[in-house]
């Protein structure tokens, strides 16, 4: 915390606000006291301006554009490391060394299983059940099964609570589809990494053998990279604000997976295979669709475009963008999507009306073209968000346990604007 104050004047009377500065050069005013010296509340719709915590676990500047895990930059990260090894950096601070990268995969290969009485659960769930309820409602049922982990808990019971979430949440996504196929379930292997486990399950088939390509392995492996933590986004706000009440960590994820499924939150790639979906029957006619995203009297928008904190290009677009392109190469796929993709997104980084509003692409802007190449429904592009997003949920519901001085349970106030105190009537006078 910083000497500096910063002072608010209500009705002719000051008060002394503490300035709080992050490591990063980011600021805020402490207004944790304000009602108790003032009376006063603030008023913030979306919570666009205010801090709900202070975290150790990632750095985002809008304005520049950039990402940091635990001080990482994103594309280093992305580039260089496998998903497993940011979870491990998201879960403990630091990036393992070869050893603690093997004995972590060591976990993950051992709790790749879920439980035999689960396997049954899926036959209950109707045939056409989204998979986000279907992941939502069996990682729930987790709790039930598995050890929690405590505010408390030692590295080991950590990463060991945290492999068998990361491993069970790859074999119930994979599971749902196949469910959802009418498939015959496929078993983890040990032989397979994580990504390569993952991909083997929803698509290896008796009559088919699934060829595990190591290119588009490490496509999987930089998409769940980039989507591990995003600072304080819908979802997981949602895993700290439910776990605040004290409520376990599978129930806390459940939570994170169920406010992911909303469409202005994790089903944004959809959309953007959606919007190029539509232009493309339309006879690819960009300068239509460019115009209805400019009329304020149309409700279409350009899907993948603008984000609700970068104001300028997002980093791990840039990163997706190469990726598509190098695995559409690999896989021989000639996507039309993608050029209707790319000529959206020159228009619009050469139009003055995009680059006033910091409309540049995002990050969902070409991940759903490459889980279409690789043969991932649209229904399950969210459930790919969610695998990873996982590390960064855990990360921040073991934050909030572990912060004993400001943890509290999450109660946000509100501005009445009903109608004022009335006279009650009885029932026999209301005519």
């Amino acid at each position: 915390m910083s000497d500096k104050h910063a002072t608010l004047t209500i009705e002719g009377k000051s008060y002394a606000l503490p300035i709080i500065e992050g490591s990063e050069g980011d600021m805020a005013v402490d207004i944790r006291s304000l009602l108790k010296e003032s009376g006063y509340i603030t008023l913030d719709s979306g919570y666009m301006n205010t801090g709900s915590c202070s975290s150790d676990i990632t750095f985002l500047d809008g304005n520049k554009g950039i990402l940091n895990y635990r001080g990482y930059a994103i594309d280093e990260l992305a580039e260089q490391c496998s998903f497993i090894e940011v979870a491990y950096l998201l879960f403990l601070g630091e990036l393992p060394n070869r050893t603690q990268l093997n004995d972590f995969r060591e976990l993950i290969s051992r709790y790749a299983l879920i439980h035999e009485d689960m396997i049954h659960f899926f036959d209950h769930f109707p045939p056409k059940a989204s998979p986000m309820s279907i992941l939502s409602t069996m990682v729930n049922s987790l709790g039930s099964y598995y050890p929690e982990m405590s505010a408390d808990s030692s590295d080991e019971a950590v990463l060991s609570v945290a492999a068998r979430l990361l491993s069970k949440i790859r074999t119930i996504a994979a599971f749902s589809y196949k469910k959802s196929e009418g498939h015959p379930l496929v078993s983890p292997r040990y032989d397979l990494s994580y990504c390569g486990n993952f991909l083997n399950m929803m698509f290896d088939k008796p009559v088919t053998p699934y060829v595990v390509h190591p290119e588009v392995v490490a496509t999987v492996n930089k998409l769940l990279i980039l989507h591990a933590d995003h600072e304080q986004n819908c979802s997981t706000s949602t895993v700290r604000l439910v776990g605040s009440a004290g409520v376990n960590l599978y129930t806390s994820i459940s939570a994170g997976i169920s406010a992911l499924w909303g469409p202005l939150h994790g089903g944004a790639n959809q959309a953007v295979i959606e919007m190029l979906e539509g232009i493309h029957r339309d006879n690819n006619d960009f300068e239509k669709y460019i115009k209805k995203a400019k009329d304020p009297n149309d409700n279409f928008r350009l899907s993948g475009f603008g984000h609700r904190v970068y104001k300028t290009f997002d980093p791990r677009a840039t990163i997706i963008k190469r990726a598509c392109e190098q695995t559409l190469k690999v896989l021989n796929v000639d996507d039309p999507l993608l050029e209707i993709a790319m000529q959206l997104e020159e228009i619009a980084r050469s139009d003055d009306y995009f680059i006033s509003r910091n409309l540049y692409p995002n990050v969902d802007f070409y991940s759903g073209i490459i889980y279409r190449a690789m043969g991932i429904p649209t229904n399950m592009f969210t459930v790919m968000f969610a695998m990873g997003r996982l590390p960064g949920w855990i990360s921040h519901w073991q934050e909030m346990m572990m912060d004993t001085k400001d943890r509290k349970i999450g109660r946000p106030r509100q501005i009445y604007t009903g109608p004022v105190k009335r006279d009650f009537v009885p029932l026999h006078e209301r005519g």
